[in-house]
């Protein structure tokens, strides 16, 4: 556990010490074995409603501060990953809403709506849960908000962190472990997609950027 946080602290250290992946050498988180799965200025690799995502200064960004999000949106990778470490930081702005970060994923009927799959959650009383979106439709890891509380970073960026191997999923947030789940459904599909969400609601704004990932 010890080196898995000391992993953590230093791609904290890489990111904030210059200004996100984007500007920083590569070379010291692709020692480490990670990939970016977003350059910072284009889609590449990646497919959704582009009609609600755009790309302002280095993140990639859906919902509006002015008005209300009508459905629930989802941009996704092309690429499908199994076991894995995502790294990634978010932002989320607006009233009571919140966002979440799609694992092992699928889409219903091939759509670029609604997602089926593992959902790293975001936001209201959800910081750093483990939700099953649209199949359990369940939250399968409840954290404490207190704690929450004094982890997150509501009006900044937040740092997520979130290992999947075999059929074990673990996340951290802010370098504070959240989730260590096993799952016990034998049917469940251990490979997917990987998405982003903006939530329906209220006028907000989720924002993802120095998204990095390494295959296990």
């Amino acid at each position: 556990m010890m080196t898995r946080f000391m992993s953590i602290a230093v791609f904290a250290v890489l990111l904030c010490g210059c200004g996100g992946v984007s500007e920083c050498p590569y070379a010291a988180i692709e020692k480490e074995g990670f990939v970016r799965l977003f350059d910072g200025a284009s889609f590449a690799g990646w497919e959704g409603n582009m009609d609600v995502w755009r790309i302002e200064d280095g993140a990639i960004v859906s919902g509006f501060l002015d008005r209300a999000v009508p459905h629930s949106e989802y941009l996704c990778t092309v690429d499908e990953y199994g076991d894995f470490e995502l790294r990634l930081k978010f932002k989320i702005a607006g009233g009571d809403t919140n966002a979440g970060v799609q694992i092992r994923s699928r889409r219903r009927h091939g759509t670029t709506g609604e997602m089926i799959g593992y959902q790293a959650d975001i936001g209201q009383v959800y910081w750093g849960c483990l939700y099953d979106e649209g199949r359990r439709d369940a939250i399968l890891v409840q954290t404490d908000q207190k704690k929450m509380a004094e982890v997150i970073n509501k009006d900044g960026w937040n740092d997520y962190v979130i290992r999947c191997e075999g059929k074990r999923i673990q996340l951290w947030l802010n370098g504070y472990q959240t989730v260590d789940y096993t799952e016990a459904n034998e049917s469940f599909e251990q490979v997917g997609l990987i998405g982003l969400q903006v939530h329906q609601g209220p006028p907000s704004e989720a924002r993802y950027k120095d998204i990095v990932l390494k295959q296990l």
